[in-house]
């Protein structure tokens, strides 16, 4: 495995039941997929798209955060919700945590995800400028 690609592990229960990394540093790009406001099994915000919005943007800079990086390095955001009624609460904590910096953005109306309790789910890519190999 390449020195020039880092993992991280949040201790979602599914990161090991499907073989994948919460963040990924490759070059100059931290990636971030996946993130939901579950913490370990508990799932925080239940019935609340808002508040699992900013549990899971808030987990997403924590990973981030591993590689040294914070809100200012954030280039692109994903945003997956199970029902467009949710968009103005989701579209609201997308702004308190990334309204100054702006990134590019994409929101998404998905059918569902693996537990139904799940209403968002987000991404986001970080840039961290030149990087030492």
């Amino acid at each position: 495995m390449s020195e020039a690609v880092r993992r991280v592990q949040s201790g979602s229960p599914w990161e090991e039941s499907f073989g994948f990394a919460r963040a990924v540093a490759a070059g100059d790009r931290v990636l971030v997929a996946g993130t939901t406001s579950f913490k370990g099994s508990v799932l925080y915000g239940e019935g609340d798209p808002y508040e699992q919005a900013k549990v899971a943007f808030t987990s997403a800079l924590e990973a981030i955060g591993e590689y040294g990086l914070g809100v200012d390095s954030v280039i692109r955001t994903r945003m997956f919700l199970t029902h467009a009624r949710d968009v103005e609460d989701v579209g609201r904590a997308h702004k308190e945590f990334f309204g100054a910096v702006r990134p590019v953005s994409t929101l998404l109306v998905v059918e569902g995800f693996v537990d139904p309790r799940i209403l968002v789910e987000v991404e986001l890519e970080a840039y961290r400028g030149a990087v030492d190999s």
